[in-house]
């Protein structure tokens, strides 16, 4: 079964930026397009980014387009989420999650939950004055 672990979140003030990490273990990532979901209180889980497993294309929600950059280190099965100019409307818990096996696994879709699986615990993200 893939683990995933994200790690990096914490308390920003409004226009700082923070680097959040997934790393994997007992499977390595390069099999899997990894996406970023976060989930604000009272709020559905949203999409945020997604990036094929070579890294070669990637898809981000509007709200974060432009602020946010989603890369990948297979040596390493880490992906990482920069995330610049960070807004009060950021806060929430932000998930990592593997596409689900498939003969397209290693492709970005789009930002459906119902096509990712093998979810992280989470970390939360603050931005806050």
């Amino acid at each position: 079964q893939l683990q995933l672990v994200e790690s990096g979140g914490g308390l920003v003030q409004p226009g700082g930026s923070l680097r959040l990490s997934c790393a994997a273990s007992k499977f390595t990532l390069d099999y899997y397009a990894i996406a970023w979901f976060r989930q604000a209180p009272g709020k559905e889980r949203e999409g945020v980014s997604c990036i094929s497993s070579s890294g070669s294309s990637t898809n981000y929600a509007d709200s974060v387009k432009g602020r946010f950059t989603i890369s990948r280190d297979n040596a390493t099965n880490t992906v990482y989420l920069q995330m610049n100019s960070l807004k009060p409307e950021d806060t929430a818990v932000y998930y990592c999650a593997a596409k689900k096996p498939s003969l397209l696994s290693r492709l970005c879709a789009g930002l459906s939950l119902a096509d990712f699986g093998s979810w992280g615990q989470g970390t939360q993200v603050t931005v806050s004055s």
